[in-house]
């Protein structure tokens, strides 16, 4: 099958119109606040079933649920410069404090602040899938498959910050498809404050963009320039961050090579190859999803393969805990992924219908 490509009727979602699908103000709201709902749904076990703060596989969780409150910050220092997450999760503490009865208005926060980047992350599939595929059906069921992966129950919604980096990274692919580079620097200055391995993605990422996309650019220097200005801001955020929380100016480069904790390069990379959270999130995902990705186009793949190879090198260098690399490339390559597989679902012949049969439309 041929590449999908973006039709006149697609173009006109610059214009409010995705597809043949008009995607005004209340159907946005309502998707979100749909997606919303599920999320937090699927998150409600952390609120009186169970605390992320005491197991064992979830210890960055304690970090955060400091924040979140103003206590002293536990574990590893740099977590104390991931703020987004948990700076969105303190308005949710604040009115859920001595209101929530027997829920633990910490968790609440949290999963507060998860389930709003989890729900704009999946309209932000519909966007970009609807855009690309000129096929609302299948992008929303790849906001689906992507909200029923293993990972976000399990890692997104118990209180981590990956949430907000995947809806960043995303908003990332974005801003570069719709050829809307001036939002870069703000998607990057919040990525700094949501996680500082935000930093190196986002460079790879656009960077491989505009190399693999510059001979078809209309300006070239001027996108390269919003790209490097993104950069900057990135690693200046980062400086401020580590001046005002740590109270002294920090070199982002002495930062880096501070985060290193391991020289058995070969040895991490197969044991996070073969971790068991990393398969949970991708068993079906790859699966499914490979097949149809030559449906999309090479500004949108490799970019993220670079990316994705980026993971597997910092994991690498800093020696991740177990679950790193899953949690990661989900944020990469899961929205891309789902689309694929939603693709491949919805464009495949009806396995019920027999053989010589028409396909039944809902005018039957």
């Amino acid at each position: 099958m041929e590449s999908v490509q973006v039709n006149s009727s697609n173009r006109t979602a610059r214009s409010g119109g995705l597809g043949s699908y008009q995607l005004n103000f209340f159907r946005f709201a309502a998707l979100f606040c749909l997606f919303f709902v599920i999320a937090f749904g699927l998150g409600y076990p952390t609120l009186n079933r169970y605390d992320p703060r005491t197991l064992p596989g979830l210890v960055d969780v304690k970090s955060y649920a400091a924040m979140v409150t103003g206590a002293p910050v536990p574990g590893h220092e740099h977590m104390r410069f991931r703020v987004l997450v948990p700076w969105v999760a303190r308005a949710f503490y604040r009115v859920a404090n001595g209101r929530v009865h027997t829920w633990d208005p910490v968790m609440f926060g949290l999963l507060s602040s998860d389930s709003l980047f989890v729900a704009a992350t999946a309209l932000l599939i519909v966007v970009l899938g609807t855009r690309q595929l000129g096929n609302y059906p299948v992008s929303l069921v790849a906001s689906l498959l992507y909200l029923v992966n293993f990972a976000i129950p399990n890692l997104r919604l118990v209180g981590l910050v990956d949430a907000g980096e995947g809806f960043l990274l995303l908003a990332l692919l974005w801003s570069v498809a719709e050829s809307r580079l001036w939002w870069l620097p703000l998607i990057a200055a919040l990525g700094a404050l949501t996680k500082e391995s935000f930093v190196p993605f986002s460079i790879v990422f656009t960077a491989t963009w505009w190399f693999v996309t510059r001979r078809r650019l209309q300006s070239p220097g001027r996108s390269a320039a919003w790209i490097v200005a993104s950069w900057i801001v990135s690693l200046a955020v980062m400086t401020a961050l580590h001046w005002k929380i740590g109270g002294a100016l920090e070199n982002p480069i002495h930062f880096a090579a501070g985060l290193r904790g391991n020289d058995l390069y070969l040895s991490q990379f197969a044991s996070s190859l073969w971790d068991r959270n990393l398969w949970y999130i991708f068993v079906w995902l790859l699966p499914l999803g490979i097949p149809r990705l030559k449906n999309f186009p090479r500004t949108w793949l490799i970019p993220t393969a670079a990316t994705s190879i980026l993971v597997f090198v910092l994991d690498g260098y800093y020696s991740g805990a177990p679950g790193t690399v899953g949690r990661a490339l989900f944020s990469t390559a899961g929205p891309l992924l789902a689309l694929s597989a939603a693709l491949l679902l919805l464009d495949t012949a009806d396995p019920f219908k027999p053989p010589g049969a028409e396909s039944c439309t809902p005018t039957c």
